[in-house]
């Protein structure tokens, strides 16, 4: 009998395990903190969040923007309204069908990852907090004096970019895509690259364009939000 493969299990966060995004989410707890002047950012959140669910946004917008509100500060500058932001506006929004989804793939031993648009050192926490060991995310550049540029490095980790990313990672552990039997859940037609590239794709609380795209391809369409 030949060996079995791998499984390898892969999640979006933003409107597929946490309900809302992250960066948005951000955005608006430093406008609620003064961090950031609502009457000129609050407009330019709000569109650039409906250009990400149409997909008329590049990648590069959409990065830079968010990427944007750290530069100016190191990570340790930032830590303390990083683990308030997770306490307070995270944390809250990380349901229980969330929490034992990614519960039931660590216990049957999947190689589990967490692989989302929203950058490394926004995410990473969220990562934790569900218990994934593995992130893949938008890193973003620091500058010699250890402070946040406000640019990004590397890949993007978006749409294509979430595909390059993952045969990267995979490479680095001696591993191809095509040896797993893989799995990715995601809400977002901004994930289509990834979500035909595995074995299992599955639409969770897909938006409208990915409803459409799951129900011509009988994709399994699951729901991690309690009914209204």
């Amino acid at each position: 009998m030949p060996a079995a493969k791998p499984r390898l299990t892969l999640f979006d966060l933003d409107h597929t395990l946490l309900d809302g995004d992250s960066d948005v989410l951000w955005c608006e707890f430093l406008m609620d903190l003064g961090h950031l002047d609502r009457s000129e950012f609050a407009r330019r959140n709000a569109q650039m969040e409906a250009d990400y669910r149409t997909g008329t946004v590049t990648t590069q917008a959409f990065s830079a923007f968010y990427v944007a509100t750290l530069a100016g500060r190191s990570a340790a500058d930032w830590e303390p309204l990083r683990r308030q932001f997770l306490h307070e506006r995270i944390a809250p929004r990380l349901g229980a069908a969330s929490h034992a989804l990614v519960k039931r793939h660590l216990d049957a031993g999947d190689l589990t990852v967490l692989s989302t648009a929203t950058n490394r050192f926004l995410s990473e926490l969220s990562a934790a907090h569900l218990g994934f060991e593995h992130l893949i995310a938008t890193d973003c550049e620091v500058g010699a004096d250890g402070r946040f540029t406000g640019g990004t490095c590397g890949t993007l980790n978006m749409r294509d970019g979430k595909v390059a990313r993952l045969h990267a990672w995979l490479g680095e552990r001696g591993l191809k895509l095509e040896d797993c039997e893989s799995t990715f859940y995601s809400d977002s037609l901004n994930d289509l690259p990834l979500l035909l590239a595995v074995d299992h794709p599955v639409a969770v609380n897909p938006d409208p364009r990915l409803a459409l795209e799951a129900q011509r391809r009988a994709w399994t369409v699951l729901s991690l939000r309690p009914p209204a």
